[in-house]
């Protein structure tokens, strides 16, 4: 009869046996943080006071860099600006990043999560740090909405194909 050390050492050779080496595919955030940040309120005290509603611009950026063999950083870059008919009220830039740590996958799954995964994991965290930026300019806070990068990850991989097999993207119309 084995004793109940033998039984473990065996499960772990018998588990190493099967894996053989680190070869599973593995993603995840490692870190993340705030790269810039930046608030301007241009025409404060008098934006206060503006009563029209304001017209808003949101842009996305995402960028990725390698920084070694198996950790990339991924920035999400969110521009919003609020502009009134008298000018513009608030513009916050902020660049949010997370260090993505993946090994053992292909190509085509590393770029997917690095630019559709990633960018989900991060958002609702830059989301509450425009929210608060926004709320501590003197402005009610802007919460933005939830953002399908799944979708628009699929959407600029097909508008990419199209473009590359030489036709014109869908939706789009030939004259």
């Amino acid at each position: 009869m084995a004793e109940d050390s033998d039984v473990l050492t065996d499960l772990d050779n018998a588990a190493k046996a099967a894996n053989g080496a680190d070869t599973q595919p593995v993603a995840g955030i490692i870190s993340q943080y705030v790269k810039d940040l930046s608030v301007e309120n241009p025409k404060a005290p008098d934006s206060f006071q503006w009563t029209d509603q304001p017209e808003m611009d949101v842009q996305f950026n995402i960028q990725a860099k390698d920084v070694n063999e198996e950790v990339i950083e991924v920035e999400l870059k969110i521009t919003c600006t609020s502009k009134c008919q008298q000018g513009t009220a608030y513009i916050v830039d902020l660049a949010y990043c997370g260090l993505v740590g993946m090994r053992n996958m292909p190509d085509d799954q590393k770029h997917a999560f690095t630019y559709a995964e990633a960018p989900r994991f991060l958002f609702p965290f830059a989301r509450a740090i425009i929210a608060n930026a926004v709320r501590d300019a003197g402005f009610q806070p802007l919460v933005l909405d939830p953002v399908d990068f799944q979708g628009l990850y699929l959407q600029q991989l097909q508008a990419k194909q199209a473009q590359e097999a030489g036709e014109a993207p869908v939706g789009d119309a030939a004259n």
